[in-house]
């Protein structure tokens, strides 16, 4: 049952990211990026056998790889996403065509690590997909976030009627 709750768990995590991100977006650098995957990262821990117990070193080795190839996929996707700032201030983003095709990459090298892990006779868990694409996301929203706020700070818009005015002064009615 929890290889089907991982599954279904990886299939809802890619459908949105990859939804999200194919448009352009409104982007907000405040809010918490690292949630969805401090989320898989506990889906991903909650199960003790992360690595095959009968080839320790191995399942360590191909997990590294995993996570390593994750990572270059967050820094590779985070690099093509474009991101702008309108005159009003609002930050936007969108995955460009090299951005998908980082994404094609690197699904393409999961699943080749998949398959040595099959040759090797490694029993292989969703786990370490899930740990993978946590790693991907968080180094992902880290960079974007990053890069946005070298862009500078939001532009403030003109003040409007009855700021700077003290809250017990009320305004004129209409």
């Amino acid at each position: 049952m929890s290889g089907l709750v991982d599954a279904l768990a990886i299939l809802a995590v890619a459908v949105l990211v990859i939804t999200r991100q194919l448009g352009t977006r409104r982007m907000d650098a405040d809010r918490r990026w690292w949630l969805l995957p401090a989320v898989l990262v506990f889906l991903a821990l909650r199960e003790p056998a992360l690595l095959d117990p009968h080839h320790r070193t191995a399942s360590a080795l191909l997990l590294t790889a995993e996570l390593l190839i994750g990572a270059a996929i967050g820094l590779g996707w985070a690099w093509t996403t474009t991101l702008w700032r309108t005159p009003d201030g609002v930050l936007w983003s969108r995955t460009t065509r090299t951005g998908v095709a980082v994404w094609t990459v690197g699904i393409a090298l999961r699943a080749a690590l998949f398959g040595v892990g099959a040759v090797l006779g490694l029993r292989q868990d969703t786990s370490a997909l899930l740990l993978a694409l946590a790693v991907t996301l968080l180094i992902r929203s880290g960079a974007l976030v990053h890069r946005a706020r070298s862009l500078g700070p939001v532009i403030e818009k003109g003040a409007a009627y009855g700021d700077g005015l003290p809250r017990s002064v009320k305004k004129e009615p209409v």
